[in-house]
């Protein structure tokens, strides 16, 4: 059995969670490409940013481990996220030029950057165990909440009808379903808009939503103002 430092098992999983370690680097680099096949594989991390980001926030990476097997894993980092402002692409928080990991240590937002499930062990609860741990870690640390872009497969069967935002209108208030952002949606995440040109993705014609989650330990911002000045 592989030696990790367990700081959760997942209740329905059973999976054993840990912070990731640079060792791990190579695995976790196979994994994203693996769970993410439509994507442009420079919009994704490769295992020296997975070293960056062991280094730079290991507190907010999480590997998810069936025996001692790496089979899941939910990276990010923290960051300064102006709601007044929120659309962007990628490339606007994690450098193009793999020159570091885009962490900022004082952030006050978690940006969650990369989630990812081997195929065999998908419907088992992992995505939600994930959410878990990066919403404590926000609990923890005091921040205001987690910010992210996530895809929208779903999308890719209705690009040639409506536009990416009156999608996830149609997600959000449950007339579609998308196995992703009716999920994040449930775990307690709010769908706000579309994100043009997020990760290269010819499936969706490279189009996001932009999810926000808000830790209720902390008042939540205003709609439509910067998070706080001291937080920016």
């Amino acid at each position: 059995m592989r030696e990790i430092e367990t700081m959760m098992v997942g209740g329905r999983s059973g999976l054993r969670y840990a912070v990731i370690v640079p060792e791990w680097a190579g695995e976790l680099e196979s994994l994203e490409l693996a769970s993410h096949p439509t994507a442009d594989p420079d919009d994704l991390y490769d295992a020296t940013e997975f070293e960056q980001l062991a280094h730079d926030f290991p507190e907010g990476c999480f590997a998810g481990f069936d025996g001692d097997e790496l089979v899941a894993m939910g990276v990010g980092i923290r960051c300064d996220f102006d709601m007044a402002n929120p659309i962007h692409t990628i490339a606007d928080y994690v450098p193009e030029d793999h020159s570091g990991s885009g962490h900022v240590p004082d952030g006050r937002w978690y940006y969650g950057t990369s989630i990812a499930t081997r195929l065999s062990h998908r419907r088992r609860g992992i995505g939600a165990e994930l959410y878990e741990l990066r919403k404590q870690v926000c609990v923890d640390l005091g921040l205001v909440g987690i910010v992210a872009g996530g895809v929208i497969p779903g999308y890719a069967d209705h690009k040639a009808d409506m536009t990416a935002d009156e999608y996830i209108a149609q997600v959000r208030e449950g007339r579609l379903y998308d196995r992703t952002l009716s999920f994040q949606i449930e775990n307690g995440f709010e769908a706000v808009c579309g994100l043009p040109n997020y990760i290269t993705d010819p499936a969706t014609d490279s189009w996001a939503a932009l999810i926000v989650w808000r830790n209720p330990d902390l008042e939540a911002a205003p709609q439509g103002e910067a998070v706080a000045a001291s937080d920016a």
